[in-house]
C-alpha cells in the first residue's frame, strides 16, 4: 500500500518537473525571439546598406555626368587664385562672373548635400570617403576663408549656419582620413604582405 509520504513526494517531484519544463520552454521562447530579433536587425541593417549604395551611386553619376567633378578639379586647380575676399569676389562673384559664381554655389551645394546626408544617417562618412578621398578635403581647405568671410558679412544672426553640413563633412573626412591610415599601417599592409609570401611572390622593399 502507497503511504501518505510517497504520494506527496510523487507530487513534488511532477510538480518540479512541470516547472523545470516551463522554465526550459520559457528559456528556449527568450532564445528564439533573440534570435529572430537578430536576424530582423541584420535583415534592416542589409536594407540600409543597399540603399546608401544605392542613393550615393546615383549622387555619384550626377556629380560626374553634368561635369560637378571637373568643375571641382579646376576649381582646385590655379586657375582660380585670389589675394583675399574682394579679390575673390571682383574675379568670381555673381555681378562679375556668374559663370564662375554658378560653379561655385554648386560645389558649395554638393559637399553640403553630402554632409547633410551623413549627418541625417543616409550615407556613411566612411563610404564618402573611400569614393572622394581627399576632394571635399582640398575644397574645404581651399575655400574656407571665402566662406567664413561671405558668412561674417552676408549671413543673418546666429552666424555660422551657411554650408555647416559641408564644415560638418570636412571633420569627418579628417577623422575618416585618421581611420584609414591606421588601418593601413595596422591590417593592410601586414595581409598583403602574407598574401605575398604565401603565393610565392617577393617581398616588397621598403619604401624610402
Amino acid at each position: 500500500m502507497v503511504d501518505m509520504f510517497e504520494i506527496q513526494a510523487a507530487y513534488y517531484m511532477v510538480a518540479a518537473t512541470g516547472v523545470l519544463i516551463a522554465a526550459i520552454f520559457y528559456i528556449l521562447n527568450i532564445r528564439i525571439s533573440q534570435r529572430n530579433q537578430e536576424l530582423m536587425l541584420k535583415a534592416q541593417q542589409q536594407t540600409l546598406e543597399t540603399r546608401q549604395a544605392q542613393l550615393f551611386m546615383q549622387l555619384s553619376d550626377t556629380y560626374i555626368d553634368k561635369g560637378y567633378r571637373s568643375t571641382a578639379l579646376e576649381m582646385l586647380s590655379n586657375k582660380w587664385s585670389w589675394v583675399d575676399f574682394d579679390d575673390f569676389m571682383k574675379k568670381y562673384g555673381p555681378e562679375t562672373n556668374s559663370e564662375a559664381w554658378n560653379k561655385f554655389q554648386l560645389q558649395l551645394a554638393h559637399w553640403s548635400l553630402q554632409g547633410m546626408l551623413v549627418r541625417d544617417g543616409l550615407l556613411s562618412a566612411g563610404t564618402l570617403w573611400s569614393w572622394w578621398g581627399w576632394v571635399p578635403l582640398a575644397m574645404w581647405e581651399k575655400y574656407e576663408p571665402i566662406i567664413l568671410e561671405y558668412r561674417g558679412r552676408y549671413e543673418t544672426p546666429p552666424k555660422g549656419g551657411l554650408h555647416a553640413t559641408f564644415e560638418d563633412l570636412y571633420y569627418s573626412m579628417i577623422e575618416e582620413r585618421e581611420k584609414y591610415r591606421k588601418d593601413f599601417v595596422e591590417r593592410e599592409l601586414p595581409m598583403r604582405a602574407e598574401k605575398r609570401k604565401a603565393l610565392g611572390l617577393k617581398p616588397i622593399p621598403p619604401y624610402p
